[in-house]
């Protein structure tokens, strides 16, 4: 069994590795608060993308919860209504940085979600590439029901995944939806027996990282930033992600040992 580690980041965000540092564990950790999202949890957030960005030994990231009934409840309100306008402003810039940090780490994201995720809490997980969830989850955008929109990527990403009409019932609605449903609808990729969440997104994130981390960071740049252009521009987003791997080291050493009958040893470059 590979060691864990583990590093913090401010008091609510933590980062643990496993599988010989392959695959980071990114963990929501304020339970008293359901992970409600504050100011200095965004900022720990943000400090902990930042370093799983510029860590060349992860090749994929889990976003777990240490809360057993919640993945994260959302921006944390109770702040929030202290806040004055000029708060709010200064905020904004932290609030930001802590969703896109996720959104654009390089290598494969997963997240593993039970309980609740509502709110900037399923924009997090909107942010990430997969999302597993088990049978007790609940995910929405309610943010219109407190006279805000989903301002954490929810009105951009929402629509990628289910289609613009079938986002704008959620949204609009700011209804929850519950696991089956929301398997059903794709805003989640799979669904896993209660309480297993976390293993089965920590297996998948596992098999990720057996393969190239070169590979798997160019495919994700093809993937996102291909999304949304038409087939010749995307064609051309491939062709220069292709051109990245074809004359790296993971590329000899995945042919390599192919030929050899052996699992590859990735050099990473």
């Amino acid at each position: 069994m590979s060691r864990v580690s583990e590093q913090r980041f401010g008091e609510w965000i933590a980062i643990r590795t496993h599988e010989n540092g392959h695959v980071a564990e990114l963990v929501l950790d304020r339970p008293k608060a359901m992970n409600a999202v504050s100011t200095e949890m965004g900022r720990g957030v943000m400090e902990a993308t930042a370093a799983l960005a510029a860590d060349r030994d992860v090749r994929a990231v889990v976003l777990t919860s240490s809360h057993e009934r919640a993945f994260c409840v959302g921006a944390d309100l109770k702040e929030r209504n202290s806040f004055t306008d000029a708060d709010l402003h200064r905020q904004r810039p932290f609030a930001r940085a802590c969703y896109t940090g996720v959104l654009e780490l390089p290598m494969p994201v997963i997240a593993a979600v039970h309980g609740f995720a509502l709110g900037g809490g399923f924009e997090l997980a909107l942010s990430c590439d997969l999302i597993v969830a088990d049978r007790t989850a609940v995910v929405g955008l309610p943010e219109v029901s407190v006279g805000v929109i989903p301002g954490g990527g929810g009105t951009q990403l929402l629509p990628r995944r289910v289609g613009s009409a079938r986002a704008a019932e959620l949204i609009f609605s700011a209804r929850r939806v519950q696991a089956e449903e929301a398997h059903a609808l794709g805003l989640v990729d799979q669904l896993v027996p209660e309480g297993q969440d976390r293993t089965e997104a920590l297996a998948l994130a596992g098999r990720i990282a057996a393969h190239s981390p070169v590979g798997l960071r160019a495919a994700k740049r093809a993937l996102r930033l291909g999304h949304g252009l038409d087939l010749r521009a995307g064609l051309e987003v491939e062709d220069a992600a292709w051109r990245t791997v074809a004359f790296s080291g993971d590329r000899a050493e995945g042919v390599a040992a192919f030929n050899e009958k052996r699992r590859p040893d990735w050099p990473g470059e």
